[in-house]
């Protein structure tokens, strides 16, 4: 099936041939032509199947077709759960809308307001917008929906959880009952389901795979270690396996600052994501990211959905999400457009359950593989039957894609920064399990250095491009302290304060 014969005109053909779009995904078959009739959707598909341009192609040619808009008006609103995606879809109908005659903006919290108010005064056809921000837009006047044809609920999974709850509920009172109505995601709940009912008419329903599931290009495994252990195992794993572009996912802000200085302090490039940064901090370390000019990207959940990275090999789970869906959306920044990743996640004791809670959820048993020296003195339990997690690594071993030549340039160009131990010796080009087609440059491995037997566990020792060395004078040492809340523990302090705390508005 190509684009024509799903009845889009012909500027936006022109577009798709000029972007190389040659055929529609299975979510673009699908949805496109509901979009088109007007109906209500609810899309489920996994992240990287193209679900963005199953929305913004055919909501283009429906303003196309239909009307003007008006000042302060806006015809077609989204709404995401993040700031970064909000700028992702925008950039999206930015594109796909070049060869129309339609305005579009952003609105999202951490920049100042004036501007956006400054773009909505002439009037919109489509607003992309975190609900924080639109609902300070709507307090002060500045917007008007009285002509609005379409909202869209991107990452409605996210949208319509308890966080967003007020903040959605003080939007939907506003907006006329009279519209379409879309729903897109990559994991949808049976609680989430059934609340989006409420908000559809008679909806069109496309599941184009199975519901809850990781792509298939994801290669998908878990080491099992001490929670005290894991920023030593991840530098080893950078070391042996020579991977290039990383983004690394921590439970908490502190977490992510604490992991970035110590990955600094062992001479790798990172750079960090997470709510306390401003917005232009967050933009420029993504862009950072996306030239090659840092090794590693760490974040918090914020990350989880709306980062397209182009051919993303690495994704690692440093810690476990605390809900389960968000472990998908995670693994979902690699393996992209059909290309090849792989998701590497560093478990220990205190994440079991929330472990079983994945497994259930993707409906599979993640393959186990033990890392000679980082074994876990608390044993993290097997989640599925008797055997389950040796099987499915074996099956992973014998399944794995022969190993692909990748590479990646270090910060400044490939130029070793000062101090940057991992950019040290001559350039080379190097294999990289489970990687794309796409290069990444040309990433510079460590000299040779005597391995050390099991990683070492004295406080007063640390790594320095693999060999063991005394720790300099006020260095973070990686391997001291350990203890953690149980995930009990945790999951009942988080319902305690959300049943007593005000709702903050969300994404603002």
């Amino acid at each position: 099936m190509t684009f024509q014969a799903l009845g889009l005109i012909d500027p936006i053909q022109r577009t798709l041939d000029t972007l190389g779009y040659k055929q529609p995904t299975p979510v673009q078959k699908q949805a496109i032509p509901a979009v088109l009739a007007g109906r209500d959707l609810m899309a489920a598909a996994q992240t990287g199947t193209g679900k963005t341009a199953g929305f913004a192609l055919p909501i283009l040619q429906r303003l196309t077709m239909e009307g003007v808009t008006e000042p302060k008006a806006v015809r077609c609103l989204v709404l995401v759960p993040t700031r970064e995606l909000a700028e992702q879809v925008y950039e999206s109908f930015r594109t796909y809308g070049g060869n129309l005659p339609l305005k579009s903006a952003v609105a999202y919290g951490g920049v100042p307001i004036e501007p956006q108010i400054t773009k909505l005064r002439k009037g919109l056809d489509v607003l992309v917008a975190t609900p924080g921000r639109l609902i300070d837009l709507h307090d002060q006047g500045a917007i008007s929906f009285t002509l609005l044809q379409t909202l869209v609920l991107d990452e409605a999974d996210r949208m319509l959880d308890l966080g967003f709850e007020r903040d959605l509920d003080i939007l939907l009172a506003a907006l006329p009952k009279k519209r379409q109505t879309l729903l897109f995601s990559a994991t949808f709940s049976d609680e989430i389901r059934k609340l989006a009912g409420g908000m559809l008419k008679d909806p069109v329903s496309v599941q184009v795979s199975a519901s809850n599931t990781a792509t298939k290009t994801v290669r998908q495994w878990l080491i099992p270690t001490d929670k005290r252990r894991k920023p030593e195992l991840l530098l080893h794993l950078l070391r042996k396996l020579q991977w290039g572009q990383v983004l690394v996912f921590v439970k908490t802000r502190k977490g992510v600052e604490t992991l970035v200085k110590t990955l600094q302090e062992h001479g790798i490039s990172a750079d960090s994501i997470h709510g306390d940064k401003t917005q232009p901090a967050r933009l420029k370390a993504l862009a950072r990211f996306k030239k090659a000019e840092v090794q590693l990207l760490v974040a918090t959940d914020v990350a989880a959905r709306g980062l397209d990275i182009e051919a993303l090999p690495q994704v690692v789970n440093f810690d476990l999400p605390t809900v389960a869906e968000d472990y998908i959306h995670r693994i979902g920044r690699t393996g992209r457009a059909g290309m090849e990743g792989e998701a590497v996640s560093l478990v220990c004791a205190d994440e079991v359950e929330i472990l079983k809670a994945i497994e259930t959820l993707t409906r599979q048993v993640i393959a186990r593989q033990e890392e000679p020296g980082f074994e876990a003195d608390h044993r993290v339990p097997e989640t599925g039957p008797k055997g389950a997690a040796i099987a499915a690594a074996k099956k992973m071993a014998a399944e794995a894609p022969a190993k692909k030549k990748r590479s990646f340039t270090g910060p400044a160009g490939g130029k070793a920064a000062a101090g940057n131990a991992l950019a040290a010796g001559k350039a080379v080009t190097v294999a990289r399990p489970a990687g794309g087609d796409a290069s990444l440059g040309t990433w510079e491995p460590p000299r040779a250095s005597p391995k050390t037997a099991g990683g070492a566990r004295s406080a007063g020792r640390t790594y320095d491009g693999g060999k063991q060395a005394t720790a300099p004078k006020g260095a973070v040492v990686v391997t001291g302290g350990r203890g953690a809340k149980s995930l009990a523990r945790s999951a009942g302090n988080s319902a305690a304060k959300s049943a007593a705390r005000k709702v903050k508005p969300g994404g603002r």
